[in-house]
């Protein structure tokens, strides 16, 4: 399969430390992908942006409840996660508890987190 890694514009969010994000860069990589990075950790994260992907994916595969931010936060927070825009809201305070990394083309979410496989059928 060839892929196209002549996007103009590919960023992907994330935050540098994760090990999902990591793989995700590493693959678009060896791939030829040049992506923009945007650590959401340094440069943050905006709730317009949070509700374009809640559009794409669902505010329930964006606000990452397996991770350990997620568990770490009370479960008066936890509890008063019902919909996107109290996800949306949780994830501002929290950025970790966003699910990455998210990558866009020209604009467009299109992946969300890392499967190898994925991102080559959708990279195409």
């Amino acid at each position: 399969m060839k892929l196209n890694p002549n996007f103009v514009n590919m960023i992907i969010y994330g935050i540098p430390n994760c090990n999902t994000v990591k793989k995700a860069r590493t693959w678009l990589e060896e791939n030829g992908f040049n992506a923009e990075f945007h650590d959401f950790k340094k440069k943050g994260i905006t709730a317009e942006k949070l509700n374009e992907w809640c559009k794409v994916f669902g505010w329930e595969q964006v606000l990452n409840k397996k991770g350990t931010t997620w568990r770490s936060l009370g479960p008066d927070v936890q509890q008063s996660v019902k919909d996107q825009p109290t996800a949306v809201a949780v994830m501002l305070q929290h950025n970790s508890a966003i699910k990455r990394p998210v990558i866009e083309v020209e604009g467009k979410a299109l992946l969300i987190s890392f499967n190898e496989d994925q991102y080559a059928a959708v990279l195409k």
